[in-house]
């Protein structure tokens, strides 16, 4: 086989996001690519939570797709929500969950539970998890390989004298072993990534290890029916790493200095993260010290990454979208004060509290159009692990160089998906600081002779510096003159224009496919992956020939760029693509660049877009029977 796909499920807090990281591990060091994502309800421990993961032996994943050939469930509510979602496969499960009953599981969402029912009813099944999986080995070609999981612990306890308490603890290793062993991977790639997750925890890693040979030797007859290729990555180099890893280490790249935060889901990952660092050499370079601060709120997160940024700190702060509302106020007052801040903008599903565990991107209109009165800003978006790195560095010169604050635009997707990646080559980037106090002369902080005034930090040497919420003049002091007024309005709100003169175009969007398309994918953020892998497959099946159009800087919007690429095709042929009910990057592109009605594949479920039925989408678009799909794969 070239992968493997994989949905691992079960209870909220059952070590399920330690099944990916070690999954992950194992995979990564044996040569092969992985893509897997985080799926969890808003709560600590209880509700269902479940990993999709792919695994190739040919080239990096950019899409997760269903159906899987693997699910391996913790618990029964798994069977039942996964049971749509392999065909071809083996479904490893906990052997005494077999005479558990759909109508007796208590953690499942009613709605949920009443519309999995009416499909086993309407199918003739027995809603109890043997019925189930008699159903799967003659419907679907699924092989039900049932593990005694008390067993195994109860062994476990034996040898090491174990409280079972703790014994819970364990119950991911047998899954991953149990997949593991199915793909024919060796003890010393498990013993490896184990190493590796526990690190200095010996006892622990021996513990698991002894999980992993009880269940290598059970499934013994099986190792290896689901065997991978050879991987064709032949330095075995990879870095595996999060979404909110990505962020941080581009961050500590860039130079931060002081990080900000209070604590909302999916943006507290990377502040605890970069809480970790202090000092560190990367690639033969010293990076930080950096401070990070756990705020009483969002308000006081702003305020004190623009303090921050005031007295010559290089600062950030990370945020989501109810924590972004609270900073609006401080971003316009970094904006009367051409204030240098980085506000990394976590997406979810909305609005007000929404789906705080699931991702979106419908606050397009918010990071670029909220605050009152009018400023210069830039927002920025990442496609994948890779540009979230180099993202993350780069808003930096970004913000020091126009003077501006930037809005680094990411979703849950991105942050919640761990990937392998080439080691990426950190050397290359260079910091900006833009034009910076002399120190000679009189000093004025927005001094009118140039676009962009020298700034000098809060206490440096002969600068005198006065910073307000109000108009001012160019020494700071308040104004309310009209000439004054209209040259420093002018002054702050043509950095737009400069921004758009010198940004150059690869940094505001990127053109992957043909040169010569019949139709072009035009989207941001994580519908990069899908969408590249989408234009591959509908060329193999229809002869269809497309280009998507990443879009890296969403404002100023590359009206220049994109209208140049949108007016040698019909409106009919533009197909944007956007987690969100209203394809809002449409409506950007209505007004803009005067182009309309185009189609549209969207998706609000909360859950991220898979590669067949983005496919599906893109066949039915492009045989003219619709204009809009609505994507809803994903429990």
């Amino acid at each position: 086989m070239k992968e493997i796909n994989v949905v691992i499920g079960g209870p909220q807090g059952s070590g399920i996001e330690t099944s990916m990281s070690i999954l992950s591990k194992i995979s990564a060091g044996k040569g092969y690519w992985i893509l897997a994502e985080r799926e969890y309800y808003s709560n600590i421990v209880g509700r269902h939570s479940y990993i999709i993961a792919r695994i190739s032996s040919e080239r990096q994943p950019r899409s997760l797709t269903l159906p899987v050939q693997i699910l391996a469930a913790v618990d029964a509510e798994t069977i039942f929500t996964h049971y749509n979602d392999i065909e071809n496969g083996v479904v490893i499960y906990n052997k005494i969950d077999e005479k558990v009953r759909l109508d007796k599981i208590p953690s499942m969402e009613d709605l949920l539970k009443l519309r999995i029912m009416n499909e086993l009813k309407g199918l003739g099944i027995d809603p109890s998890v043997s019925g189930l999986m008699e159903f799967m080995k003659r419907e679907r070609g699924v092989e039900p390989l049932p593990i005694d999981f008390a067993q195994i612990l109860g062994k476990l306890s034996e040898s090491y004298r174990l409280d079972p308490r703790q014994l819970s603890r364990y119950v991911s290793t047998i899954v991953v072993s149990a997949i593991t062993t199915l793909l024919g991977l060796d003890e010393g790639s498990m013993k490896i990534a184990l190493s590796s997750h526990f690190r200095d925890r010996e006892e622990i890693v021996e513990q698991n290890f002894a999980v992993f040979r009880e269940v290598s030797k059970l499934l013994s007859e099986k190792r290896g029916i689901l065997k991978l290729e050879e991987p064709k990555n032949t330095s075995k180099k990879m870095l595996v790493l999060t979404g909110n890893e990505a962020v941080a280490i581009g961050k500590i790249i860039g130079g931060l200095r002081y990080q900000s935060y209070y604590p909302i889901t999916p943006a507290a990952d990377e502040s605890e993260i970069l809480e970790k660092f202090g000092l560190q050499e990367v690639q033969g370079k010293i990076f930080g010290p950096i401070l990070v601060m756990q705020t009483e709120d969002e308000i006081s997160a702003i305020a004190s990454a623009i303090g921050a940024s005031l007295s010559g700190a290089r600062s950030s702060t990370a945020t989501s979208g109810p924590g972004f509302d609270l900073m609006v106020e401080a971003i316009s007052w970094a904006g009367m004060n051409e204030v240098p801040v980085v506000i990394t903008f976590y997406q979810r599903g909305g609005p007000s509290t929404g789906l705080p565990t699931r991702g979106g991107q419908s606050d397009l209109m918010a990071a670029i159009f909220s605050g009152h009165g009018e400023f210069a800003r830039v927002v920025l978006a990442s496609g994948d692990h890779e540009e979230a790195m180099y993202d993350a560095a780069d808003a930096f010169n970004i913000a020091e160089r126009f003077q501006v604050p930037v809005i680094h635009l990411l979703d849950k997707f991105l942050a919640n998906t761990t990937a392998s990646i080439p080691i990426p080559k950190l050397d290359e980037f260079k910091v900006d600081r833009g034009i910076r106090y002399k120190g000679t002369g009189d000093y004025k902080r927005f001094d009118l002779s140039s676009q962009i005034s020298p700034r000098a930090f809060i206490g440096e040497r002969g600068a005198f510096i006065w910073y307000t919420g109000d108009e001012h003049d160019e020494r700071g002091h308040i104004s309310e003159e009209t000439e004054n007024r209209i040259r420093m309005y002018n002054k702050r709100m043509e950095k737009i224009k400069l921004i758009e003169e010198e940004v150059p175009s690869w940094r505001k969007l990127n053109l992957t496919g043909s040169t010569s398309p019949d139709f072009i994918i035009i989207g941001w953020g994580s519908v990069k992956g899908v969408a590249l892998e989408a234009l591959e497959k509908i060329e193999a099946r229809t002869g269809f020939k497309g280009t998507y159009a990443n879009l890296r800087m969403l404002w100023p919007f590359p009206r220049k760029e994109l209208k140049e690429i949108t007016s040698k095709l019909a409106p009919e042929k533009i197909i944007v693509a956007e987690h969100s009910y209203g394809a809002n990057i449409a409506s950007l592109m209505a007004t803009d660049i005067k182009v309309d009605e185009v189609a549209s594949i969207v998706k609000y479920t909360g859950r991220p877009m898979m590669l067949k039925e983005f496919v599906e989408a893109l066949e039915l678009i492009l045989s003219g029977k619709t204009s809009r799909v609505v994507l809803k794969d994903g429990a």
